[in-house]
């Protein structure tokens, strides 16, 4: 898995297919200049101070290192958004919480004739 950097990739990615659970928000777009599958993190200043940010981005990276492998379609951007209870939400739930949140946004993402 590649990660997303750019600004503007985030933004294309907030512009796709959003699904909130309540332990964080998935962001998802097709990308047709990569085969590979990219994924961004992000927590804002509602989360906390900077301590409370930077945990809230490694629980996520750690429940997409654990989900993404298995359930991520090539040629798609993810963004996983912090939410207030990412911090404090148990990690098996963090997980169910993004399995849900994949498996929700990849049905939305493969029906025909919608706009993306």
């Amino acid at each position: 898995m590649d990660r997303l950097k750019n600004r503007s990739d985030f933004l294309r990615a907030a512009r796709g297919i959003r699904r909130v659970t309540p332990g964080l928000t998935l962001e998802i777009c097709r990308n047709p200049t990569v085969e590979t599958v990219r994924v961004g993190f992000t927590a804002s200043r509602k989360i906390g101070g900077a301590v409370e940010r930077n945990r809230a981005k490694r629980r996520l990276r750690a429940a997409a290192a654990a989900v993404l492998p298995l359930a991520a379609l090539p040629g798609t951007d993810y963004v996983l958004v912090a939410r207030r209870d990412t911090a404090s939400r148990p990690f098996e739930s963090l997980k169910s919480d993004l399995a849900q949140a994949l498996k929700a946004a990849h049905l939305k993402l493969g029906r025909p004739g919608e706009s993306h």
